[in-house]
């Protein structure tokens, strides 16, 4: 007989079993699949995941973090909901299967402490500014230090049961510590990795993360040391320090050694993948042997793990998925499996619950009132504190290794797991309505090409994702016409997934200082190639190079965030769609970006359609240019024909702007806009006064049947390199009627598309410009200077 002791709530239940049955021989010999530890195993995988994913579906798009859906599937499948054993789903989620999922789920949970490591980048602590070190010094220790006097107020005033009594004061402190990785977590299910505010958190958190780890294992050794009762704990904190010393000067040369021994665009290992298996295993062996919680060593390893590619990327990129997804939720029903709420007392739940507000309170006031000496808004304050009072994970890891140390009894636990799933559930929806990160782009100054001081350097921004599109942002440079008399400011972004990393990561490469990322080969030719041209054109073109690491879901708030601190005019962004020599290829994440800069950008946007026509790809020595303008009508139109005006002002460039009009126009369908469009043209036909390679043309149509007939044939009876666009055209005329059926990209506005559509035989490149403009913008204004910062300053921008 082989006998295994599951401990279950405050009881220990012997389960015998035959040797030989663990595993069932199948239903035609008479075996049930639910009698047997293995094949329940499966069937709870399965079950855990799918409930899990199901409930993720529903929770997510009401503001709701992965961790909540995690947690209810976990206490839906505990004795607490699932008690009669009878039940199909007490059959499988049974008593005597507890000890093997307890195994997997202490497996899948290693393993994941060991991908928050290496998500981790410590270098944020060294990176943090004064105001983020104040921030996550107040969250931990304002909660931790209000907590414990309102515990040993409770302890000393209030009748309570012993167990509760003994652990009061580490009840009340685990509940006033949060986690990095949580709140990370939380921000890239909110969307605001990208945004200040989430900025602002994710080093904060980073502060008082660290300190709340520190804390832990104090705790833990200490505790441990007085349940030995040898005097050991110097013994134990001497172990911790010979652990860390294997790890950094030991096995971090090795990981380091893989790094360099792995080519460059080449896939990592399998030999080295399995040789950091072996060593987050024997890491979490050493942990347990000298009496630290096996997930200590697995989680410091992976925080030496060098984020990012090569090592670190690929590592979350061959577990993530599978542990986050499959074995992971067999965690969370583990931890139901500890909770029996028949069994709490409700004097218990006052007490504890008492203690989970005060600390929710001092984590909200411990961010929110440094951030408000920094003069951080009430409303971002406020948020803020939110997002630091957010526990997971990590937390309920730790309450469990805390429980099986008596630190905090078994009743207590299953309270404040409760709160924490409570409090969560309520703050996040909260987070989701205060915070919007797009009210920092509603500036009420005009930032386009139009209102900006023609005699002033023009700031324009271009964006990269990958290195095809650099030929066409500097084509896009070469043809704005930067001159010693009308210099170009010009800001380049590469950006990046994020990929083996939490938090997302701006740097500025700058040519007078060598940072660590600046070793990324996937930068590097765009670093190269721009500081070329800047060096060529050293007297009309400033180039300011960044590289941004971010999810696609928040990425374009990356890109706003430098445009609105450098006052941008003009962002460029390359179509989701690019054209080669082997056909076309479609990057769909590049479109949700777009899409995203379009409705949040503060300043004017361009989306750049590249079809080899402006030089690099097309005619490397090409030096002239024929540029064509397609005007209809509005502020989108206007923009594009200011743009086009400076593009004019280069000898090299003939420049035809062509007027798509009805017959009559100053009749019925004259809208408000058409006194500023005719002056935006007359501004135009005095500037090409003298030019003869300027052209202005006006083409008639009296429906949209004719304007689709006349702007395709524009298209193709001249030879243009470029052809300028406005996305919209502010107009009710009969000539848009209809083509909003045919829309194949709505970024790119009705003649845009009609210009780029897969039906089109249009093969000309096309730039589609969107100006920024709001409701209570004032168009008749005079042009306002953007100039209130000198761009070299830019020079001295610190990585964050």
């Amino acid at each position: 007989m082989n006998t295994t002791v599951v401990p279950d709530l405050n009881k220990a239940f012997i389960v015998c079993m035959e040797r030989d049955s663990i595993r069932s021989r199948g239903i035609f010999f008479g075996d049930s699949p639910f009698a047997f530890p293995v094949t329940g195993l499966y069937l709870q995988f399965s079950i855990s995941a799918l409930l899990t994913a199901f409930l993720q579906q529903i929770l997510t798009p009401l503001g709701e973090s992965a961790f909540v859906s995690q947690m209810l599937v976990g206490i839906a499948m505990g004795p607490s909901v699932v008690a009669d054993e009878s039940s199909f789903m007490g059959k499988v989620f049974s008593k005597k299967s507890y000890y093997m999922s307890e195994t997997f789920a202490f497996f899948g949970s290693m393993l994941y402490m060991f991908l928050v490591g290496v998500r981790m980048d410590l270098s944020m602590i060294r990176r943090s500014g004064r105001k983020a070190v104040i921030i996550g010094l107040c969250s931990f220790f304002m909660p931790m230090t209000l907590n414990t006097i309102i515990g040993v107020i409770l302890k000393n005033s209030v009748t309570m049961e012993p167990a509760l009594k003994n652990d009061l004061l580490f009840v009340a402190a685990f509940q006033s510590i949060n986690s990095f990785h949580v709140i990370v977590c939380l921000l890239a299910d909110l969307k605001l990795l990208n945004s200040e505010l989430g900025r602002l958190a994710s080093c904060s958190s980073m502060i008082s993360g660290f300190c709340a780890w520190f804390w832990i294992v104090l705790s833990f050794s200490g505790q441990q040391s007085l349940q030995s009762k040898n005097g050991s704990f110097g013994m134990m904190v001497l172990s911790v320090c010979c652990l860390l010393i294997l790890l950094i000067c030991i096995l971090k040369p090795i990981l380091m050694w893989m790094i360099k021994h792995t080519p460059d665009k080449i896939a990592i290992s399998e030999g080295y993948v399995v040789t950091i298996f072996v060593m987050i295993l024997g890491t979490s062996f050493v942990s347990e042997v000298i009496g630290q919680h096996f997930l200590f060593g697995p989680m410091i390893l992976g925080i030496i793990v060098p984020d990012g590619p090569p090592l670190g990327s690929a590592l979350v990129d061959k577990l993530e998925t599978f542990i986050s997804c499959i074995i992971l939720p067999s965690y969370f029903v583990f931890s139901g499996s500890k909770m029996n709420f028949s069994a709490v007392h409700l004097k218990t739940v006052w007490i504890v619950e008492f203690l989970a507000l005060w600390s929710f309170i001092g984590k909200v006031l411990g961010a929110m009132v440094p951030a408000l000496f920094y003069n951080l808004a009430a409303v971002d304050a406020f948020s803020l504190g939110l997002i630091m009072s957010a526990q997971g994970i990590t937390d309920a890891l730790t309450l469990q290794n805390a429980m099986i140390l008596k630190l905090v009894d078994q009743e207590s636990y299953s309270i404040m797991v409760v709160s924490i799933v409570f409090l969560t559930g309520i703050t996040t929806p909260i987070i989701k309505a205060l915070y919007k990160p797009s009210k920092r782009y509603m500036s009420h100054r005009n930032r386009t090409i139009q209102h900006a001081d023609t005699n002033a350097e023009l700031r324009m921004m271009g964006c990269i994702y990958h290195q095809d599109n650099t030929h066409s942002i500097m084509d896009f440079l070469k043809i704005s016409n930067p001159t010693p008399k009308r210099p170009i400011c010009f800001y380049v972004i590469h950006l990046l997934e994020l990929k083996g990393r939490s938090a997302p990561l701006l740097i500025h490469h700058r040519p007078d200082k060598k940072n660590a990322f600046q070793s990324n080969h996937d930068s590097d030719p765009i670093i190269n190639a721009f500081r070329s041209y800047e060096k060529q054109h050293s007297n009309s073109v400033l180039v300011n190079l960044f590289s941004a690491i971010s999810p696609y879901a928040s990425m374009h708030d990356e890109i706003c965030s430098v445009a609105l601190e450098k006052r941008v005019c003009l962002v460029v962004v390359p179509f989701h769609k690019q054209w080669g020599s082997h056909g076309t290829e479609e990057f769909k994440p590049m479109r949700s970006v777009n899409q995203n800069i379009l409705k949040m950008a503060p300043c004017s946007v361009g989306i750049l359609v590249d079809r080899g026509t402006l030089g690099s790809k097309g005619y490397a020595s090409k030096t002239s240019f024929r540029i064509g303008m397609i005007f209809v009508g509005g502020h989108d139109d206007r923009e594009a024909l200011a743009y086009a005006m400076r593009i004019g002002e280069n000898p090299n460039v003939s420049l035809t702007v062509i007027r798509v009009a009805e017959p009559n126009q100053e009749g019925k369908y004259r809208d408000d806009n058409w006194e500023l469009d005719d002056g935006t043209i007359n501004e135009y036909k005095i500037a090409m006064v003298g030019k003869k390679n300027h052209v202005y043309k006006v083409e008639l149509a009296s429906d949209s049947v004719e304007m689709v007939s006349v702007i395709r044939s524009l298209s193709l009876e001249d030879n243009y390199d470029l052809i300028l666009v406005g996305r919209h055209h502010g107009s009710t005329s009969r000539l848009f009627i209809g083509l909003t059926e045919w829309n194949e990209f709505p970024e790119l506005g009705y003649i845009g598309d009609m210009l780029v559509s897969s039906d089109s035989d249009c093969k000309v490149s096309v730039l589609v410009v969107q100006q920024h403009t709001f409701a209570n913008d004032d168009h008749s204004s005079i042009k306002s200077a953007i100039v209130d910062m000198p761009c070299d300053s830019v020079r001295g921008l610190s990585v964050s």
